[in-house]
């Protein structure tokens, strides 16, 4: 049994996540009888390979599909192994503590296609959906219908609205459609770069990209009703560095006025009565997380406003 975590922080607007390999794998390691608990095992694990201690944690999903191949160890060396290993993955949430710290990456690396802050990115137009509407024209009748309506849906397609909690889905029909390179590597090493692999974002060994994109698609719903973008800021902030973490992670811009009135609405925060000189022009009121909001707020959360137009 394997222990995986999606490690993620937010550093200079950008959501990372911790890596391994040089970004080719998250970190992970055996469940074994020394450890007191799966959660108490995770976290040994990323403490070891990473030097990171964890923070919030969360069980993600187990994935134990009869085809997924895992590690023989945490170091990777034993390659991949014959038999089914099952997977079980945990979201967990930090601040990084140094943005060039090595291992951290963004996730937009791996998924270019979801970062929609300054419009739709244009690997979806130029090359994702050519590619997919090819792959749907190969079947017939209501196989056929049914993979354009995917390919509508998922990627926002011929007026359909884009839905970032979709992360996931996205990532599974570029897999079955064999536009990523995970899908068509049965003859690859773990971690080789193959061609045209950077037109659909960056690889990563077995199906670490998948439970990647789990964990991604799980803090998008999350920020929505539970206020656990707070493990991701600093002690004090602005309401500009909070809209920016929500922006990163959503993949989306939001309307300043919109997120203020609602973090205003929701009581989130409280004013400091310090400021910072930083941004340009006026000092910026500083905020910090106000530590009720939990207990007293059990819907309360960070909901992403409306888009800019």
């Amino acid at each position: 049994m394997e222990l995986t975590a999606v490690l993620v922080a937010v550093a200079g607007g950008e959501p990372r996540v911790m890596t391994l390999d040089e970004g080719r794998a998250l970190p992970s390691g055996p469940f074994e009888l020394a450890h007191r608990s799966l959660q108490a095992g995770l976290r040994d694990w990323v403490e070891q390979q990473t030097h990171h201690p964890l923070g919030y944690v969360e069980q993600l999903y187990t994935f134990a599909d009869k085809d997924r191949t895992g590690f023989a160890g945490p170091d990777r060396s034993g390659g991949e192994s014959e038999a089914r290993t099952i997977s079980i993955s945990y979201l967990g949430l930090t601040r990084e503590r140094e943005p060039s710290e090595g291992g951290w990456r963004s996730w937009y690396d791996y998924f270019p296609w979801e970062d929609h802050r300054a419009g739709a990115p244009a690997v979806i137009g130029k090359v994702i959906a050519p590619r997919l509407h090819e792959w749907a024209q190969a079947e017939k009748g209501p196989k056929r219908a049914e993979r354009l309506e995917r390919a509508r849906v998922t990627f926002a397609l011929d007026g359909h609205a884009w839905n970032d909690e979709l992360a996931l889905q996205r990532y599974e029909l570029l897999y079955e459609a064999g536009l990523v390179a995970e899908s068509c590597r049965s003859g690859a090493k773990p971690g080789e770069v193959l061609p045209g692999e950077a037109l659909a974002g960056r690889a990563m060994f077995a199906d670490h990209r998948r439970i990647l994109a789990t964990g991604i698609a799980r803090l998008r719903a999350k920020i929505k009703y539970r206020p656990v973008v707070f493990e991701l800021m600093p002690p004090t902030f602005t309401l500009l560095q909070l809209q920016r973490c929500v922006e990163a992670l959503a993949g989306r811009a939001v309307h300043k006025q919109n997120f203020r009135r609602l973090v205003e609405q929701q009581e989130l925060v409280e004013e400091t009565g310090a400021t910072t000189s930083e941004a340009v022009g006026r000092p910026a009121k500083l905020f910090r997380f106000r530590h009720g909001v939990v207990a007293e707020r059990a819907v309360a959360g960070t909901k992403v406003p409306l888009t800019r137009t």
